[in-house]
């Protein structure tokens, strides 16, 4: 799978979300404090992230910041996006699998490694459910998405 990763800030766990994503198998294609010369700023390195997914250069993303709420904040302005911010296993199941998430937003802070590999486990061992009423309710978030009422 193709993931783009964010990070404001060049942290010991934002590179462990590097390493695990490419050790499971995924190309990684990094962002904001995770290069040399990235713009590190949440706001733009998530904005950048988030719209690989939309223009289908990448599967899904993962973006980080210090809370997670600003990543987060960013990548949901991308038509088409669905970011959800986790900070557990469960959180990340149920993001994938009622919200069809399609974005993982992270914070730096209260994530150790640990506690990241399961919420990684979580998110993609997780399919979106086929449930009706779920799939209407991720149908009402597109058409707000596109500018409609969403009714």
């Amino acid at each position: 799978m193709r993931i783009s990763v964010s990070s404001d800030m060049d942290e010991p766990v934002a590179r462990a979300l590097v390493a695990e994503l490419r050790e499971r198998g995924h190309e990684v294609r990094a962002y904001g404090a995770l290069l040399p010369d990235g713009d590190a700023r949440w706001a733009v390195c998530s904005e950048t992230a988030a719209r690989d997914v939309a223009a289908g250069r990448a599967d899904q993303a993962v973006v980080c910041c210090w809370t997670g709420t600003g990543a987060s904040l960013a990548a949901n302005k991308v038509t088409g996006v669905r970011a959800a911010l986790c900070t557990d296993a469960y959180t990340a199941d149920g993001a994938r699998r009622w919200n069809d998430a399609n974005v993982l937003a992270l914070g730096l802070r209260l994530t150790s490694e640990p506690l990241l590999k399961e919420i990684l486990d979580a998110w993609f061992d997780a399919e979106p459910s086929t449930d009706a009423d779920d799939r209407e309710n991720v149908s009402h978030v597109a058409a707000i998405d596109r500018g409609g009422t969403g009714s």
